[in-house]
């Protein structure tokens, strides 16, 4: 998101939040909050424990404004990215979700529910083969396809090198072109 050109950077933000800055905080949960919540989705697939997880990484930031090191000259985003990723991973870790069935039921009460229906069919499709991919792979296009962040941003993130991402995305859209041949 865009700061607006009067507003404070998130860094200048953070700087007050080490103070313990409330309104700092606020705005800068203000800011971020949709788009990592969007990153956290993508990654776990669940609603409520994506809602959690960025809480719990915005928890950790007021609990803990230190771990985020003006010296190190990483921007914000960057360094939120990855501690976002990295809760989404533990949550993975810890409890994988079953996969929608790609077929589910609708009623058929339009005369567009054929193309709800096929369109419904589609999403489930498109999701559970997100679900499919190997963490890296679908973290890598997260940031790079959802996030509209660059090679090397999203390398940084990951902390790879940036033809390590460019792999990740090539084998990843590969696997998605392969399961996703039937909606074409």
């Amino acid at each position: 998101m865009a700061t607006q050109p009067d507003a404070p950077s998130d860094e200048a933000l953070l700087e007050r939040i080490v103070d313990g800055e409330r309104p700092a905080f606020a705005l800068l949960v203000e800011r971020h909050t949709k788009r990592f919540y969007a990153l956290a989705y993508r990654s776990i697939f669940q609603q409520a424990e994506a809602e959690d997880i960025v809480q719990e990484a915005f928890l950790k930031l007021w609990q803990n404004p230190g771990l985020w090191q003006k010296e190190r000259g990483a921007r914000f985003t960057t360094w939120f990215y990855r501690l976002v990723l990295n809760l989404c991973h533990d949550w993975n870790k810890r409890k994988r979700p079953s996969p929608w069935r790609e077929g589910f039921d609708v009623a058929d009460d339009a005369d567009g529910a054929d193309d709800a229906l096929a369109q419904r069919r589609k999403s489930a499709a498109v999701e559970n083969a997100l679900r499919r991919l190997p963490p890296r792979q679908r973290t890598a296009l997260n940031l790079c396809f959802y996030e509209g962040l660059s090679n090397r941003e999203a390398a940084e993130i990951m902390k790879v090198r940036v033809k390590a991402l460019e792999s990740l995305l090539m084998r990843a859209k590969t696997q998605l072109k392969d399961e996703l041949k039937d909606y074409r």
